[in-house]
């Protein structure tokens, strides 16, 4: 007993009545107390309960400040490594004792149970007839994590199910959301993060479904950025929308041939062939429209035919500014495809040729396109006798900017000594890499002008990353150049820094030579 007394003195605890109990005897002097407390064994007052309470001078302080984490000995390490990957693979071996121990926070001892059985109180099968996966969970971290979950488990209507079926949700997606949930780790994949946004959108887990936008930001391309834009109107994330239709108009015809332009919706067709910025040929437009159809008629399962083709399109077709085109698309191309009737050929070929214009069911109103911009990094140029010659080497300069933007070429300088042909190698790297060039033609008419040399598609350019822009030009030896270089440019809404390239071998760099214009869409 008096081991006792000096194990709760050195923990500094002592006994305190219940708030009920302490009502009922606070009024009664110390000395009838002691009275009573002689006598208790003959009281016929109801038992008094009590409760522990510890007496701590210090600050709280969290697991995470208490326990530092440090490299375990060989053994923990391996214990820990163990448990990880069990969760992972969702191997329901009973740990080992005070497997707790291991992990000095709640956190982790929370992501222990994810996709564990151990303690689960409600399983999910997850996924589509045939490929559905069962899944362990536990209500109550479920329902900390989402609302809808806590509604499931908690709410006036919820449901005591042992085993709930989620067919419209792939399992990697689930499983994507419950270790966020359990673990508040974000574990994202190219090919699973539309299917993980769908799943954090259904169970309102608005954190991990920005995570998901951000992805698809940081990954949109052309190739994909007509799946995005059907996707982001579905889950309603303007900004993703937003994005998307920049990609789209700015690389319009690298979008319209990719394949995953074929599995977008109907209504996101319609939206795409009317839009009014989108830079692109007609042609192009038209047969990307094609190429769609012929793709939705198998998803119909109707035979591959043009009335069939025709069919699935719609009123769509319409929205096709046919009589836009260059006459030689629209004879070698849209009139010979048999989509168009007899009578459409007729009136469009009337079009082209007649002064009297017949009444066409197609936008004959050609898209505005986007206007590029044009960023010029030179105060000032001129010319000597000595320079500048060009005898295939190579000026180039580096470049990067604030926002997302897309090259759709180079701005140079022409002969100073009257009018002249220039054949021009440009080129676009961002560390070694090529990510567009072409080889074209210009004609400089003996002006200080600059004369815009054009890359096959735009190409996109990231934000604060430097990138390095190259020409070898093939022509008269003397040329106008660039003097007064400026580090930083301020074009529009973009800001752009300049710093000499390595890969300059004729003398090009921030303070002067050739490529003095940047031609962007913004």
């Amino acid at each position: 007993m008096v081991d006792d007394k000096e194990k709760n003195m050195k923990c500094l605890t002592f006994f305190l009545m219940l708030p009920e109990t302490v009502k009922n005897r606070s009024k009664k002097s110390s000395k009838k107390a002691n009275t009573s407390s002689n006598s208790s064994n003959s009281s016929k007052l109801p038992p008094v309960c009590y409760e522990i309470i510890t007496l701590k001078t210090k600050k709280k302080k969290m697991a995470a400040d208490i326990f530092p984490r440090k490299k375990p000995a060989n053994s923990s390490s391996t214990s820990v490594q163990q448990y990880h990957q069990q969760n992972l693979s969702n191997n329901n071996l009973i740990p080992a004792p005070n497997w707790q121990g291991l992990y000095p926070t709640i956190r982790e001892r929370n992501a222990m149970m994810f996709n564990n059985d151990l303690m689960a109180d409600v399983h999910f099968v997850v996924g589509p007839p045939g490929g559905t996966q069962r899944l362990p969970g536990h209500k109550y971290v479920l329902a900390v994590g989402s609302s809808v979950f806590h509604a499931m488990f908690y709410g006036e209507l919820a449901e005591d199910k042992d085993e709930i079926r989620i067919p419209d949700v792939e399992p990697a997606a689930f499983l994507a959301m419950l270790k966020y949930i359990y673990c508040d780790e974000i574990d994202l994949a190219a090919d699973t993060v539309l299917a993980t946004l769908y799943a954090a959108k259904k169970y309102i887990v608005p954190h991990l479904a920005r995570a998901c936008v951000n992805f698809l930001e940081t990954s949109l391309s052309a190739k994909n950025a007509c799946v995005l834009l059907s996707q982001s109107c579905l889950f309603e994330e303007p900004d993703l929308t937003q994005r998307c239709w920049e990609v789209i108009d700015a690389q319009a015809e690298l979008a319209l041939k990719s394949e995953g332009f074929c599995d977008i919706d109907f209504q996101t067709l319609e939206s795409i062939l009317r839009r009014e910025t989108l830079n692109a040929k007609e042609i192009v437009v038209f047969e990307a429209a094609l190429n769609w159809a012929e793709v939705e008629c198998q998803r119909q399962d109707l035979a591959l035919s043009i009335e069939n083709k025709r069919k699935v399109l719609g009123k769509a077709l319409y929205l096709i500014r046919i009589p836009t085109m260059a006459l030689d698309d629209f004879a070698n191309g849209a009139a010979q495809s048999g989509v168009l009737t007899l009578n459409e050929t007729n009136d469009i070929f009337l079009w082209y040729t007649a002064a009297k214009k017949p009444e066409l069911q197609f936008v004959s109103k050609a898209r505005k396109g986007l206007v590029p911009q044009r960023c010029h990094r030179f105060q000032s140029c001129a010319y000597r006798s000595n320079q500048w010659r060009y005898r295939g080497r190579c000026d180039s300069i580096q470049f990067a900017v604030d926002k997302r933007v897309f090259i759709a070429g180079f701005g140079l300088y022409g002969s100073s000594c009257g009018s002249a042909e220039y054949s021009a190698k440009i080129e676009l790297k961002r560390q070694g890499v090529v990510l567009g060039q072409n080889l074209s033609k210009y004609f400089s008419d003996g002006s200080s002008n600059t004369f815009p040399v054009w890359f096959e598609y735009p190409v996109q350019i990231e934000p604060d990353t430097f990138y390095t822009a190259s020409v070898i030009l093939d022509g008269n030896e003397l040329s106008y150049f660039g003097q007064e270089g400026m580090t930083e440019v301020q074009c529009g809404k973009v800001t752009v820094q300049f710093q000499c390239s390595s890969d300059s071998t004729n003398g090009t760099g921030v303070q002067g030579g050739q490529i003095p214009e940047l031609i962007f869409y913004a």
